[in-house]
């Protein structure tokens, strides 16, 4: 079955290849392009090949300069600065669905061979480079056991954890090397199956709510709704009850998050479905509105249907926002991070950094890099500009795969988690 399976694949791949007028589409910013939906018998399945970095680098604009911070991570995906400068990097590799159809299995082999062979680490490391040379001089495991750590947050000496099953909180003081104390649940997340099993963590702009990211069980329900319980969500947790609500659904799985810091407004990036063309759907950054509803599974983009789901809960659609800004389709954004106290200057003085981790699923290869959406007033102005690239070879080989991003203001510099070469990255003006 999975030879046939495999097969069929390889005729979708030639029948599904977009012509020239996809390749001509505009799909970013407030407006993208949406071609008509083209679903094949089985998906579009492309993914970078790995191979090393050797003696190149991610290429960043002029003026700056980047080195490796670190390497011989276990999976670097998020990461946070602490007041002191030291550096806390989640490594880990979860989930737990397992495949429901053949062409799931099929999709997981081919990812498969994008990802690195490291085993997850499910720990976080610290790094120090205590003497701003771009090389940390100090490393180590900083906590350890924990399940597949992804969202990071420190408030008022506590420091937060999300792991894939539950959002537990450590005790912190300044310079600290190690934590061995036991973790403190602050709230249980939803784990009985994790097709998407990161969870996403950052602390609004008073420090006492903490917003986590859940992501679906499913490409588009495929699983059914029941276990879609509170899944597709962002949740708000008071940090002194665990007390939580349901801030907004639909959508689809929220990566990262992040205070925008001239408004205090929550803002996502948001990984859209899959198998209705290389051109659809858009993944996403949007402010997150209260009590919104974003369309998963039930439209796209707004009120765009989406014929595969029954019913169609059409009470539903009528209520779905448009997300802010499009970044492309199929770009697998994973990290966000907005420059603060006037970021670089200049053209990077207010807006957001955004790792896109890049496609497995279209024809062409997309995300692959860094890019810098511009801000004004608190909104995203501009179409998105790359800053860091490379991480694609001449000739279609993935170097690296960003995840996290952080911007780090009483530094001045970019840290940047590549969970394929398992490296962090420094971007810093030369």
């Amino acid at each position: 079955m999975i030879r046939l399976f495999a097969s069929a694949t390889v005729l979708a791949l030639g029948l599904s290849a977009c012509g020239q007028g996809d390749r001509d589409l505009n799909q970013t910013g407030p407006r993208p392009d949406l071609p008509g939906i083209n679903e094949t018998l089985a998906p579009t399945l492309r993914i970078a090949r790995p191979t090393g970095w050797g003696d190149q680098l991610p290429t960043v604009p002029d003026g700056f300069v980047v080195t490796a911070l670190a390497t011989d991570f276990r999976i670097p995906r998020q990461m946070l600065v602490l007041p002191n400068g030291d550096i806390l990097v989640a490594e880990g590799r979860g989930g737990g669905a397992p495949a429901l159809r053949p062409k799931d299995v099929i999709a997981g082999l081919i990812k498969k061979r994008g990802n690195t062979k490291v085993e997850g680490g499910d720990r976080i490391t610290l790094l120090r480079d205590a003497d701003g040379d771009g090389r940390a001089e100090l490393r180590t495991v900083f906590i350890d056991n924990l399940d597949a750590p992804y969202g990071l947050a420190l408030v008022d000496g506590t420091l937060y954890v999300a792991n894939q099953d539950a959002l537990v909180s450590f005790p912190y003081q300044d310079g600290q090397t190690r934590i061995t104390a036991a973790p403190r649940e602050v709230a249980k997340l939803p784990s009985a199956l994790n097709h998407h099993w990161t969870k996403a963590l950052t602390a609004s702009a008073d420090g006492q709510t903490l917003y986590v990211g859940i992501g679906s069980n499913s490409n588009v329900g495929e699983r059914g709704m029941a276990v879609e319980e509170e899944r597709a969500v962002i949740w708000a947790i008071d940090r002194a009850t665990g007390a939580r609500r349901t801030v907004a659904r639909g959508i689809r799985n929220p990566t990262a998050l992040a205070i925008e810091p001239t408004t205090g407004a929550l803002w996502a990036v948001v990984n859209e479905r899959d198998e209705i063309g290389d051109r659809l759907v858009p993944d996403y950054l949007t402010a997150v509105r209260e009590g919104a509803f974003y369309g998963w599974p039930y439209s796209y983009w707004g009120k765009n249907i989406d014929p595969r789901v029954r019913p169609r809960e059409p009470e539903l659609v009528a209520q779905a926002i448009t997300p802010d800004y499009a970044l492309g389709s199929h770009v697998a954004a994973l990290g966000l991070s907005f420059a603060t106290d006037g970021g670089f200057g200049g053209v990077f003085s207010q807006g957001a950094f955004i790792g896109e981790h890049g496609s497995w699923n279209r024809q062409d290869l997309s995300g692959y890099k860094v890019v810098w959406v511009a801000f004004a007033n608190g909104r995203p102005s501009g179409e998105p500009v790359d800053f860091a690239t490379g991480f694609l070879s001449d000739d279609g080989r993935a170097r690296g795969r960003p995840v996290g991003v952080t911007f780090d203001p009483a530094r001045g510099i970019l840290l940047v988690a590549d969970d394929l070469s398992n490296t962090v990255w420094r971007i810093a003006p030369r």
